[in-house]
């Protein structure tokens, strides 16, 4: 299969940004959002809104059963996830837009595809079922477990395809080789977990080509690989924002920060999403001919409340610190532990402050004392972190 989805993959810039604004505007009406009184008149407003974080959600929904009172239009499922968290689904063409992931990997009506996700409570098996629909592949839907009922069907079958976690292919394809079997799997989409490089060249020397998407329960898909292999292409149905871990404040391009993602599915209008994952942009188009922005793919997670001394200090308390003295760039609150004891250190990156000047603010802020060290703007690592707890748990 060759070509694009749509023609939205290859808009310009420019016109993308106009579209996303008029359908921003629009998904704003319908969600009623705080602080939303006049349509904006930029993407770069967007950040003025409030972030809506999971645990906000979820004490949304435990007063407002099952979906906190955001306005869901009709839907065909509800799922349920860890927290827990109640999501709908629906059953329109690419209710989730995980079908322009799978067509990217060249998967389509010819196409038999193993799901191997799970259909139960949560949604991660409708949400590649539905995508498989809108490019016209058919579905085993054969969900986790049971690997030589998988096997079995797999070959019997004909499966072209697999939809699943990264590891649970390489189970499959053992169980295969061990009983003889003989398997057609040349297309694997995973998401759900990490897809190593060593475990990606194995599917690639089985004659298997192996791609990963980053999907939510909440969001559906939001970012995917192409044949460029040169990050993840933003999904055209999404805003995707790396904020400072802990406010709702936009990065540098290329810093690693927390993902917060908008979207347009009017059934389920999600404003500032905050995943709680960690990635970075990347600066350029993507050599497939996708002209959307591309981000490194999944870093880890934002949420870094580390027990101090037997109190929690939250990523939103060292942003509170930035906020309050406009000349830091940036901090880091590293904790360490010395003669049996916890210590905190609070880095800041500023060039015109001094330590004695942050004391009283990091008491207010931060609950503790600590040493406070003046670094260069630059010099802290770019990995999204805002606390570090380098302390030995061996």
């Amino acid at each position: 299969m060759s070509g694009y989805y749509d023609d939205l993959e290859i808009r310009s810039a420019d016109q993308r940004e106009a579209d996303h604004l008029s359908a921003l505007n629009r998904q704003l009406e319908v969600a009623k959002v705080d602080g939303f009184e006049k349509p904006l008149q930029s993407l770069d407003e967007l950040a003025r809104l409030p972030l809506l974080r999971k645990s906000e959600l979820i004490r949304m929904q435990a007063e407002n059963l099952p979906f906190g009172g955001i306005p869901v239009n009709e839907v065909a499922h509800v799922f349920q996830s860890p927290g827990p968290i109640y999501e709908p689904g629906g059953i329109s063409h690419d209710w989730w837009r995980m079908g322009r992931f799978l067509h990217a990997l060249g998967i389509g009506k010819d196409d038999i595809i193993q799901n191997c996700f799970s259909y139960h409570l949560t949604p991660a098996g409708m949400i590649f079922e539905n995508g498989a629909q809108a490019v016209g592949a058919r579905v085993l839907p054969a969900g986790p477990g049971q690997t030589e009922l998988q096997v079995k069907a797999a070959s019997e079958i004909g499966v072209t395809g697999y939809a699943g976690t990264p590891d649970f292919l390489k189970i499959i394809l053992d169980k295969a080789e061990e009983t003889g079997r003989e398997l057609k799997i040349s297309k694997a989409a995973v998401g759900g977990g990490a897809l190593f490089p060593s475990l990606r060249e194995e599917y690639a020397d089985r004659g298997i080509v192996c791609r990963q998407c980053y999907a939510t329960a909440d969001i559906g898909n939001i970012a995917y690989e192409s044949e460029a292999m040169e990050g993840m292409i933003v999904d055209e149905g999404v805003i995707v924002e790396i904020v400072t871990p802990g406010t709702g404040i936009p990065v540098t391009p290329g810093q690693v920060g927390e993902v917060v993602v908008t979207t347009f599915n009017p059934d389920y209008p999600l404003i500032r999403f905050a995943t709680g994952d960690l990635s970075a942009s990347i600066e350029g188009a993507s050599p497939c001919g996708r002209t959307n922005i591309r981000i490194k793919g999944w870093m880890g997670r934002a949420d870094q409340t580390t027990k101090i001394k037997g109190m929690f200090v939250r990523p939103e308390q060292v942003a509170s610190l930035m906020s309050r003295h406009e000349e830091i760039v940036r901090a880091r609150v590293v904790v360490t532990r010395k003669n049996e004891k916890d210590a905190m250190i609070v880095k800041v990156e500023t060039d015109r402050g001094n330590a004695e000047q942050y004391k009283k603010s990091v008491g207010d802020l931060l609950k503790l004392n600590g040493r406070i060290e003046i670094v260069p703007v630059g010099s802290l690592p770019n990995d999204g972190l805002v606390i570090e707890d380098a302390r030995s748990y061996d």
